[in-house]
């Protein structure tokens, strides 16, 4: 199952969520998102576990709790929405 991980300090490292993840169960990869310009952490990222068994007790442990200083969000991935590409006027 993939995660959603949100409100994460800047300089959190994915090694840093790899060991919070890992407490509550195996961890596929953790992938943090990075501004494409500066290369600075957007503040968020996806976690995929293997099990939904594991990916729940994570869920439910740390959604709301206070990491690095920050209270997370943590909850299951929504599946990316399909970019529409605009027609200007024109027809198909």
């Amino acid at each position: 199952m993939k995660l959603y991980v949100g409100n994460l300090f800047y300089t959190t490292t994915e090694d840093d969520v790899n060991v919070l993840f890992s407490e509550y169960g195996k961890v596929e990869s953790v992938s943090l998102i990075k501004d494409h310009t500066s290369g600075q952490s957007k503040g968020f990222g996806f976690v995929e576990m293997p099990t939904n068994a594991d990916a729940d007790k994570a869920i439910k442990a740390l959604n709301g709790v206070s990491f690095q200083g920050r209270l997370i969000k943590v909850n299951q991935a929504q599946a990316k929405a399909a970019k529409s590409r605009p027609s200007f006027g024109r027809r198909y």
